[in-house]
């Protein structure tokens, strides 16, 4: 969501400010701000791109070495400059940047109105500055003082920068639920909602957990806890470089991050398989523990809860055991029964998804053990999870992802395959075929990539005036038929949805109609004819058939347009079938003349419910 950064150091803050929120544009925002301090803090906002405050910003001389700088989701109040970040307190002496969410923002209000504080904006944001400025003046508190004493008062989720007006050399900042890093070298300090922001200045961070401040000097970092006692942090290397996070000549994010899923597969696969065996011990998790995990509990939001629904036919068919896949933002709410004896996998790429935060913590709470599907090494879900499987895909930037569901379903073939073998549900020989197998992965994404792609870009020009499209498929084609659908309607805004074939006669073939847009996923075989037979049905109604098909199977007489994938094991088709469900939503977009790295409305990290 929003998108925070900071610098104290012997450099113009200026330029590492809209340098540092230029590489989080891709978080989503609809406003941005920085507040420079020289011999005065000077504010300044914009309505819209960061082009615009970049336009505002031409001809001023900001000498200062030390600022803060925001890029703003609306979540209280229109998108304004009036609402735009950052936001002082009423005498102008602490300004403040914020992502989160203030849920007892309006009780906040009513106790400063009675103190004759008063409000510009309709941001819940506004409301920290002056209750931050309310205790540090009452109590005549230093500044870790008066943000210990707010961060026990306030309901919600934040990670904020505060700059005092009476401490001209410091920032000041917390974190409750929000994600935040600390980086430090020898120019300075930093600080940012995520890596690809500093990553260009430094790859040395620190971590700040929930509940703990720190003060940024421009040649240290102190840490606190909630009591207001100093604390040590050890410096972690980011061993991403900058360039990662940079196009490399790609048109697009998304686009290179699709081309850049065979080698994240590999890499992902080499992890975790050497010598033709699996090795899961980086993650602490046992065999003897794996074993004795009565049944599994998937738990996640959007793309990575499509994850979820693949590896539930994976683990149910391979290891047998019960699995539930449950959406991450209804799990507390409903009130789970869990057994204690279950396995709580928790699958995320920032590891800072409020939701997915939220149900780890509620597993933990109910005693069952977590394990997390997790990319960003370090991230809040990493922290606080009994157990760990990374993904190695490196930074992603697009909003919408590709190649970190790709590793996450990787991942989610090796649990389910070592499951499987250590509860003897596969005897050794299957063990090592799919071994084996898997290791074949990366070169048939990188096949797909070098011969489909072209053809797949000429078809998708001819659906950009589409206004309904809908994907089908049986068992594992249906399962990442969610997915195929999810990518073409977040870019593309082409209303778009995925159905199990066998349920189209339960209302949904009645949406369609001549020229309808419908994509059939067809690669297992058991289900074959089934799905041959929902595609006639569809055919006959005038819908335009795309098939997305293993190379084995006759698709032909039901398809206007086939694309051919290699064939693989039926349980790791879905790492192919994907890749040009994923082109297809790419050029479709392109087709139709959208930002398909900035699609409306979508933030990269959701971290507030």
């Amino acid at each position: 969501m929003c998108g925070i950064v900071g610098y104290n150091g012997k450099k113009k803050a200026v330029d590492i400010l809209l340098d540092s929120l230029s590489k989080l544009e891709y978080r989503g925002y609809d406003s941005a701000g920085i507040a420079i301090r020289d011999k005065e803090i000077e504010v300044y906002k914009a309505k819209g791109k960061l082009a615009n405050l970049k336009e505002k910003l031409e001809k001023k001389d900001l000498k200062g070495t030390i600022g803060i700088g925001h890029t703003r989701w609306a979540t209280h109040g229109e998108p304004s400059e009036n609402n735009a970040h950052p936001h002082t307190s009423n005498d102008g002496s602490i300004t403040l940047v914020h992502n989160g969410i203030i849920e007892n923002y309006q009780e906040l209000i009513q106790k400063l109105e009675k103190h004759d504080y008063k409000f510009y904006s309709e941001t819940d944001t506004e409301v920290l500055a002056n209750i931050i400025d309310y205790y540090y003046k009452k109590y005549k508190m230093g500044p870790i003082d008066a943000i210990n004493r707010t961060m026990v008062r306030v309901r919600g989720s934040y990670a904020i920068a505060v700059m005092f007006e009476e401490h001209p050399d410091e920032i000041w900042v917390a974190r409750k639920d929000s994600p935040m890093i600390i980086g430090q070298n020898e120019d300075g300090t930093y600080l940012a909602s995520d890596v690809p922001a500093i990553l260009k200045y430094t790859n040395q961070v620190y971590y700040i957990d929930n509940l703990e401040a720190a003060c940024l000097k421009k040649d240290q970092v102190t840490f606190y806890d909630l009591n207001g006692d100093t604390i040590e942090k050890e410096l972690t290397t980011i061993k991403w470089n900058a360039e990662a996070a940079e196009k490399e000549g790609y048109e697009h994010f998304m686009l290179k991050e699709i081309f850049e899923q065979p080698d994240v597969i590999k890499k992902t696969i080499n992890y975790y398989i050497q010598n033709n065996k699996i090795d899961l011990s980086k993650s602490g998790i046992t065999k003897d523990v794996l074993k004795s995990f009565k049944e599994i509990y998937i738990i996640a939001c959007g793309s990575a809860y499509h994850v979820g629904i693949n590896a539930q036919y994976i683990f149910e068919e391979l290891a047998r055991i019960p699995v539930r896949v449950e959406i991450a933002s209804e799990f507390r709410y409903r009130h789970p029964i869990l057994d204690k004896k279950g396995l709580a996998i928790i699958i995320s790429q920032s590891g800072e998804t409020a939701d997915s935060l939220a149900a780890l913590r509620e597993a933990k709470k109910q005693g069952v053990k977590t394990l997390a599907i997790i990319n960003v090494v370090g991230s809040s879900i990493a922290r606080e999870a009994d157990y760990v499987l990374y993904t190695i895909a490196g930074p992603e930037i697009a909003v919408a992802t590709t190649k970190a569901f790709s590793a996450q379903l990787i991942v989610s073939y090796i649990l389910a395959i070592e499951m499987a073998h250590i509860r003897r549900k596969i005897n050794a020989k299957l063990n090592l075929e799919l071994i084996k197998e898997i290791q074949t992965l990366p070169d048939k994404v990188q096949y797909i990539l070098d011969n489909l792609t072209h053809s797949i870009q000429k078809i998708s020009s001819e659906f950009s005036y589409v206004h309904d499209a809908f994907y089908i498929g049986r068992n594992l084609d249906y399962a990442i038929s969610l997915e195929g659908s999810l990518k073409l309607k977040e870019v593309s805004y082409i209303h778009s949805e995925a159905y199990a074939a066998g349920e189209l006669k339960h209302g949904t073939i009645s949406l369609i109609e001549d020229k309808t847009l419908v994509i059939g996923v067809i690669t297992q075989e058991e289900v074959y004819e089934k799905t041959i037979s929902n595609l006639v049905e569809v055919k006959s109604r005038g819908a335009f058939i795309i098939t997305v098909s293993s190379d084995n199977l006759d698709v032909d007489k039901v398809s206007d347009y086939s694309i051919k994938i290699p064939e693989t094991n039926k349980y790791f088709y879905p790492s192919l079938t994907v890749i040009p469900l994923q082109l297809l939503g790419y050029y479709i977009t392109i087709a139709r003349g959208l930002d398909v790295d900035k699609p409306r409305n979508l933030a990269k990290s959701v971290t507030v419910e």
